[in-house]
């Protein structure tokens, strides 16, 4: 015979399972291997800037502002393929980058082995990671379609991460146009990890 649905709690906390006592659910004996819980101290949070309670003051928003109206137009540099070959000239200029919330919206050309093509990409402002896609066809350096610049260094450093797995990429080192020359063959900047 079906159980009317209006007496199923009822059955319920008849059960023995559940008539045990709150007591003794919520402080157990002690027994081995088991550590009774101890509430963490309450801190305070320290108006003067101590080591608790520290409040991050860094504004990304701000920050990408700032790299929208500071940031060098012109880099230049060199590419070099991870399967070998002569390094080619690398060259970047950027023709716009105005700031979406943190982000910088990168608007521009880049030219490896004296093959140019438009770019378009995103650098955050808060972490300096850098995507840029490269738009063109046919594209210089050994560079295929479908692939894209990326890096944790900003435009300085960025490796390239191409679109087939048999392609094994390769890194584009850039400096701006107005500090230096291109950065020379022995001395490669270290790279940053990602964490």
């Amino acid at each position: 015979m079906p159980v009317p649905l209006a007496a199923v709690p009822l059955l319920l906390a008849a059960s023995p399972v559940f008539a045990a006592s709150p007591v003794l659910a919520a402080s157990p004996l002690p027994a081995d291997g088991f550590v009774p819980f101890t509430a963490p101290e309450i801190q305070a949070i320290n108006q003067d800037g101590g080591t608790n309670g520290e409040v991050e003051t860094f504004d990304p928003i701000a920050r990408a502002r700032l790299i929208a109206e500071q940031m060098p137009r012109r880099w230049s540099g060199r590419y070099q393929s991870f399967s070998g070959g002569p390094a080619v000239p690398g060259q970047l200029r950027i023709d716009g980058a105005p700031p979406v919330g943190p982000m910088g919206d990168l608007r521009g050309a880049v030219a490896v082995g004296g093959v140019e093509s438009p770019v378009q990409g995103n650098l955050n402002a808060k972490s300096d990671q850098l995507d840029l896609l490269l738009l063109g066809d046919p594209l210089g350096g050994a560079l295929e379609p479908g692939g894209a610049f990326q890096s944790v260094q900003g435009l300085s450093l960025s490796g390239w991460r191409a679109p087939r797995l048999t392609t094994p990429g390769g890194r584009l080192q850039l400096v701006p146009e107005r500090t230096a020359q291109a950065p020379a063959a022995a001395d490669p900047a270290p790279v940053r990890g990602l964490w």
